[in-house]
């Protein structure tokens, strides 16, 4: 089955049902349907094939959905893209997927006209809201797009449905490509995992360009027949209000949003609606579900998975013993184990790197053979997470084998951020690590040494280059200056060294 038919088969069951809401907008599935058909129409009849890239840079809003799968129904391939990205950081990933169209809205004009001309495949910018001239009308194409099932064929394990760009070793965004069949695959884990069904009510506040939103609220929700509640942000009361009003049943989160409502007075509404909790992105600390969990009727259930997974590949059991502090089980379909630096498998509480084998693992990364040899390996994905494994099964991520730092669940490779940082006329050597920040998880750290030591600098004026330059969740919030920093014999920095100083 390709992704773009799971609204049909809902539609088909349920046509007058509200399948999504966003502020005072709400699509039945029989609508939803017929914008994603008549979207789709419109981009074949623009020019768009099978297996072109296409752009998608939006807020959450239901134009993102009708965008999303319109884009996979007319057989392209969608990129979405961070809305918290620079131009250069846009640019990267438009250039290196070959993106030939783009869906963005007016709001990103000013980022857009930055790189546009820039981009040698980029020829066509679909738009909501005000259209300047050369551009398309997103509100045209619906409008004249034909409410017909596009006769496109897909092969659903081999074509590719989506490009999901995620930090690599080099400091430079990989493109994981996940075709139709791996991420059917993992919302249809994720449904027997939840027990999810067609009352259920997802509130969606994270962003719908992260693979965790995607899949586990949007794309869940259709699959499931039930109906998604998308919200632009996390304001903690209003959420809590919506998830009241609204009757929602799941609610998935990053760790920062539930540290927030730990620590907050409690609200006096009727949450009898609200069955689960999802936690991911990053460890959630146990003495945040503790408080959380007096608080509110509802329990939280900690899961993992990486983007190249679809992402889901772990959830504690709804049904079963709940382990604070471990990711969980495998999902059904999903194979986990712990191996060493040769590959040979570790049994329980040994540590060494967490490999997941299944449906849902990625194709490979974008034009990268030789990273997705590694990668996959032995035909197992290999997560970079350093963990173990107790007697049950239960999985517990000790460290990252990546210096990752995941801020407010949003992955930030320090080599990018150190790459800005020594393009400071006035920095000599830069290293960035991340530091426990209660409301974030974590943030990044720099340590800078000037060219000059006697060079007068302040760490505002290190945080504005790069505030200039990067998404604001990548800025470091503190930086130390220093005269040296340490460093191996062979003079590679260590930021062990660094972490526990």
């Amino acid at each position: 089955m390709a992704l773009g038919e799971i609204v049909n088969i809902s539609a088909e069951k349920y046509p007058d049902k509200e399948a999504v809401f966003f502020e005072q907008e709400s699509l039945t599935y029989q609508r939803l349907g017929e914008s994603i058909n008549k979207l789709a129409n419109s981009l074949i009849r623009l020019g768009v094939k099978k297996g072109m890239r296409v752009g998608l840079l939006l807020p959450n809003s239901i134009s993102f959905v009708v965008a999303y799968l319109g884009i996979v129904k007319c057989g392209a391939i969608v990129v979405p893209l961070n809305t918290l990205f620079k131009a250069e950081e846009l640019k990267y990933i438009l250039e290196d997927s070959g993106a030939s169209f783009l869906i963005t809205s007016s709001y990103f004009l000013p980022v857009i006209e930055k790189i546009v001309f820039k981009i040698n495949s980029l020829n066509n910018i679909v738009m909501i809201g005000e259209v300047k001239e050369g551009f398309i009308s997103f509100a045209e194409l619906l409008n004249k797009g034909e409410d017909i099932s596009p006769s496109v064929v897909i092969n659903d394990t081999e074509d590719i449905a989506a490009i999901l760009y995620t930090s690599g070793t080099t400091g430079k965004p990989k493109g994981a490509m996940l075709t139709h069949s791996n991420l059917l695959s993992n919302v249809s884990s994720i449904y027997e995992a939840l027990k999810c069904n067609d009352k259920d009510r997802f509130l969606c506040v994270l962003p719908l360009f992260h693979s965790f939103a995607a899949t586990v609220c949007m794309l869940e929700s259709l699959y499931a027949g039930g109906s998604m509640v998308i919200m632009s942000r996390f304001n903690p009361e209003e959420v809590l209000r919506t998830i009241a009003n609204k009757k929602v049943t799941i609610f998935a989160g990053v760790p920062s949003m539930y540290a927030v409502w730990a620590s907050m007075p409690k609200l006096s509404l009727d949450f009898s609606s609200w069955r689960l909790c999802i936690s991911g992105g990053a460890a959630l600390p146990q003495e945040v579900m503790r408080r959380f969990e007096e608080k509110y009727p509802v329990l939280i259930y900690e899961g993992d998975g990486p983007t190249e997974c679809s992402p889901a590949t772990s959830f504690n059991p709804i049904d079963g013993k709940r382990k604070p502090g471990s990711i969980g089980l495998p999902i059904p379909k999903v194979q986990m184990k712990i191996v060493d630096d040769n590959d040979n498998d570790l049994g329980p509480h040994q540590t060494g790197e967490i490999v997941v084998k299944g449906p849902n693992v990625m194709k490979g990364y974008w034009n990268l053979p030789e990273e997705t040899h590694q990668a996959l390996k032995g035909g197992w994905f290999h997560t970079g997470d350093i963990g173990e494994v107790d007697e049950e099964g239960y999985f517990y991520i000790t460290d990252r084998k990546k210096d990752m730092i995941i801020v407010g669940g949003m992955n930030v490779y320090p080599r990018e951020v150190e790459e800005v940082l020594y393009r400071h006329p006035k920095v000599k050597e830069a290293a960035v690590i991340g530091i426990k920040d209660e409301l974030r998880g974590e943030i990044p750290k720099a340590f800078v040494v000037l060219k000059d030591s006697e060079e007068k600098i302040t760490e505002r004026e290190i945080i504005n280059f790069c505030r200039e330059r990067l998404a604001k969740f990548k800025v470091p919030r503190v930086v130390e200056f220093k005269e040296s920093l340490p460093k191996t014999a062979t003079g590679k920095i260590l930021k062990r060294a660094l972490r526990e100083a």
